[in-house]
């Protein structure tokens, strides 16, 4: 399986008037790790995109531990949790910079043929990269 950590710090905007991360942003945050995820591996969604495929969220679950701040730094852990198919699932840890876990998430996303909004197997160039 193939784990890839993101780090970087939490803006003003991203926090409530406590200065507290809102809620809703660590959906963004699961993305960005997803993304940079992807990007490690050599694929991108503009270049998926390109190649008729998108990759819709289909299920979302976050479990919220402890408030990340405005200011930290945060690291995005995001894992494969197995062998894609039609559906590709990944478990996230977000974590601050004293490695206290303030976040568990769980995501499952759909490949999709982008012109007949019709669910399709992982694509190869995907899989080969793949230590399964």
């Amino acid at each position: 399986m193939r784990n890839h950590k993101l780090s970087f710090r939490v803006r003003y905007g991203e926090t409530d008037q406590m200065g507290i991360v809102y809620y809703g942003n660590y959906a963004q945050y699961l993305e960005m790790g997803r993304v940079e995820w992807l990007r490690d591996l050599g694929v991108t969604y503009k270049s998926m995109e390109n190649n008729g495929i998108q990759l819709p969220v289909i299920h979302l679950q976050l479990k919220y531990i402890k408030s990340a701040k405005y200011d930290d730094l945060i690291t995005v852990e995001t894992i494969l949790k197995k062998k894609p198919m039609v559906k590709i699932e990944f478990d996230y840890k977000i974590y601050n910079a004293t490695r206290e876990l303030l976040v568990e998430a769980n995501t499952v996303l759909a490949f999709m043929d982008k012109e007949k909004n019709k669910p399709i197997k992982c694509p190869d160039y995907i899989l080969n990269k793949l230590d399964f």
